[in-house]
């Protein structure tokens, strides 16, 4: 390898670990948290092993025995040799030879019968309290107690005296886990959840109508400011350029006191009789109207930079002689105009349409989802599922799915528009350099 290889191989290097790290490492990332059933309960860490009232609700759903999983869910009092050292420890030998005696490999299903059989004997002790404290002593539940291991959660099962099939076993063992598991769940859930799907027609419905407003306005704005004078077309643009600059939330506030209940438009209108109202929330088409404008003048704005500075370097020697040969406005811009946009086209389409499908920034400030989740995009979705879920329960897992689902939607959508565009033909050598 020559030395301006080498040499050429360093300067890249910063630019390539920048790349692994900020771009091809969150992906692989994502990718392998998708496949794990990660959420705000299990962790991220191992978990532990425990049965509480979800998950004998559970177990119930999965065709656990109902008699066992009653069994599971209630205290047990077994008399037993632990039990005793502890009682001689606290109450005395006497005491504890007594129980051993007339109780011991005895089961309770509740802690009034052990007190109610205690009571019989001779050296009890004579305090209610104490007597409790002493059946406390026997008392044998796996229910709300957490275990660090299987094992040891098994031997904890085995202490109730509730007997399991191997089949059972594993059930119960699947289910009282709180840790995090390796699965594909979440991409069944996917497919199955009506969320999902009306997240998704969501986004279609966002991104085409966006962007269109996208492109077309902004092409709109680039080729009527181009035939102003300089002055004009200059002031012009700087007022259209306004929303990309605007910090989002000062943007979007501005947007809600126009049109909030108070705002310019419920002011205006209560003119002329009409009652005051939420623009922006009243109704499913009120908000999809304000979200497509709010983004659509934030998009259309970098649309008619670009656009505007194509037209600059047109060789005005094409247009003069466009004229000569009589060419009117029109003529000029689907013959002249439009072919020698196509890159420009190409480049806001396709970045247009990625930041669409991956920032949710603007809705979830504007109208977070709603009226009723109708404008939940996909991404606002994943990140209500992931980072703030109206439930409180985060599911990691999920959202890393519904991510990576994006992630594939948005090479795909690439890949189109590089062949839409004829992107190949783009690049090539000119036929005279041929």
């Amino acid at each position: 390898m020559r030395r301006a290889h080498l040499l050429g191989l360093g300067f890249m290097t910063p630019a390539l670990i920048i790349v692994f790290l900020f771009f091809l490492a969150p992906v692989v990332l994502t990718a392998v948290f998708s496949f794990t059933s990660m959420s705000s309960g299990t962790g991220i860490s191992g978990g532990a092993y425990e049965i509480n009232e979800q998950t004998l609700r559970n177990l119930g759903d999965q065709g656990f025995p109902a008699t066992t999983a009653e069994k599971l869910g209630t205290d047990l009092y077994r008399i037993t040799e632990e039990g005793l050292s502890a009682i001689e420890l606290d109450f005395g030998a006497a005491f504890a030879n007594d129980i051993r005696d007339a109780l011991l490999g005895d089961a309770f299903e509740g802690r009034r019968d052990l007190e109610r059989a205690l009571k019989k004997l001779r050296s009890r002790p004579r305090s209610v309290r104490d007597l409790k404290k002493a059946a406390d002593l026997f008392k044998r539940s796996v229910l709300n107690t957490r275990f660090d291991s299987e094992a040891a959660f098994l031997d904890g099962v085995g202490e109730t005296g509730v007997e399991l099939t191997a089949d059972d076993q594993a059930v119960l063992v699947k289910t009282a886990y709180t840790g995090w598991s390796w699965t594909t769940a979440n991409y069944e859930l996917i497919t199955s959840m009506a969320s999902t799907w009306r997240a998704a027609k969501n986004t279609a419905f966002y991104v085409l109508l966006t962007l269109s407003f996208n492109v077309g306005f902004g092409l709109f704005l680039a080729i009527t400011t181009f035939y102003l004078p300089k002055g004009q077309a200059a002031i012009f643009r700087a007022i259209w350029i306004l929303p990309r600059i605007l910090p989002p939330v000062l943007y979007v506030m501005m947007w809600k006191w126009l049109t909030w209940d108070t705002g310019f438009i419920s002011i205006f209108l209560s003119n002329f009789g009409v009652e005051p109202r939420n623009w922006m929330l009243n109704s499913d088409i009120n908000a999809w109207v304000c979200i497509v404008l709010i983004n659509g003048f934030v998009g259309a704005s970098l649309g008619m930079i670009l656009f505007s500075s194509a037209l600059r370097a047109i060789p005005p020697s094409m247009l003069a002689a466009s004229e000569v040969d009589g060419a009117n406005r029109w003529q000029q811009i689907r013959h002249i105009f439009l072919p020698q946009l196509q890159w420009p086209i190409l480049f806001t389409t396709s970045y247009q349409t990625l930041s669409l499908l991956t920032s949710f920034d603007y809705i979830y400030l504007s109208t977070d989802g709603g009226p009723g989740r109708s404008t939940e995009v996909w991404a606002l979705y994943t990140f209500h599922t992931a980072l703030n879920n109206y439930g409180g329960v985060l599911q990691y897992g999920l959202g890393a799915a519904l991510a990576l689902v994006l992630v594939v939607i948005g090479i795909a959508a690439s890949l189109f528009y590089l062949r839409l565009f004829k992107f190949n033909e783009l690049v090539s050598q000119p036929r005279i350099e041929q």
